[in-house]
């Protein structure tokens, strides 16, 4: 019980370095990799992003794990991230396999209640998308789309054409 609030001061002095170190590492391999490990996430991103913190967490609290051995985990975790992105901008079963494509969940005006009930979406839901888009109503959507980050994107009639920004979303009639 005595070790509840202090141990000793070697203890923060230690937490105090070695978080320093391992942050100042960390945002320089994050650097170093380039934009996509600090980009919109997908679901890869996100896991991979929750594994960073988690070492961090390790080497920060934990006495048995050095400071060498958490820079060379974050090290390894940012380039299996870069490999595996740069796999899949290279080959589509392996962008299939680490990203969803986007979905459709309203068509020129329309609910598509199946697509919708896959991905737990809400027409409460897609209606926000319509306000934070400036679309009065769903009459005036040419489509609410489910981005594979999770975002939800509307397209006003107004403003789309045949051929637009729809062309990588399945389900587009043609």
């Amino acid at each position: 019980m005595e070790n509840l609030f202090f141990t000793s001061w070697t203890s923060l002095v230690r937490t105090l370095i070695i978080g320093l170190l391992a942050y100042v590492g960390l945002i320089l391999m994050l650097r170093a990799s380039g934009k996509r490990p600090l980009s919109k996430m997908n679901a890869f991103d996100l896991i991979v992003t929750v594994a960073l913190c988690s070492t961090l967490v390790t080497v920060l609290l934990s006495k048995g794990v050095a400071l060498a051995d958490g820079l060379l985990a974050f090290a390894l975790l940012i380039g299996l991230q870069f490999g595996i992105t740069w796999l899949s901008v290279r080959f589509k079963a392996v962008s299939r396999l680490v990203k969803s494509d986007p979905t459709l969940l309203v068509y020129t005006g329309h609910y598509l209640p199946d697509a919708m009930r896959a991905e737990r979406i809400t027409e409460g839901e897609v209606l926000a998308s319509l306000r934070e888009r400036g679309i009065a109503s769903l009459a005036d959507a040419a489509a609410v789309v489910l981005e594979n980050d999770g975002t939800l994107n509307a397209l006003s009639k107004a403003s789309s054409a045949e051929g637009s920004s729809l062309g990588n979303v399945p389900g587009i009639p043609q």
